[in-house]
């Protein structure tokens, strides 16, 4: 089994301070990324579920992307939002990019570790030559 690591170097929190995991591990086909929030440089975007999930949305599109993977390998998302009443607004982001290849998905309602209204990870799959 060959595994490979995506943003170990890198990877940045609010704030820019490092981050002691990968933004994505890749073994054998299977692709976990990392729960993604609304970030961009290290700073969570202001704005409303929409806004935010449109970036957090992207931020897990981008690293799929730079393994290779596209939304139509995403097998399962895992979502977390801190407010109840922003599921469906949510749900109406999460169609716009996942609508012609939705995934399974669990969605909860919790507190976030940074100042944010939504967090997503994914696990996707590409069977190799693919």
């Amino acid at each position: 089994m060959s595994i490979k690591r995506y943003g170990v170097e890198g990877g940045k929190g609010t704030g820019g301070q490092h981050l002691p995991f990968a933004r994505a591990v890749e073994a054998d086909g299977w692709l976990y990324v990392s729960g993604q929030v609304p970030m961009v440089q290290g700073e969570v975007i202001a704005g409303n579920i929409v806004a935010q999930s449109q970036q957090a949305i992207r931020n897990l599109l981008s690293i799929l992307n730079e393994a290779g993977y596209g939304p139509e390998h995403v097998v399962r998302c895992g979502v977390w939002l801190e407010d109840p009443r922003d599921f469906s607004s949510f749900n109406a982001v999460f169609k716009e990019h996942f609508g012609e290849n939705p995934p399974a998905r669990a969605c909860v309602v919790s507190s976030m570790v940074v100042d944010c209204k939504v967090e997503i990870d994914c696990v996707a799959y590409k069977a190799r030559g693919n």
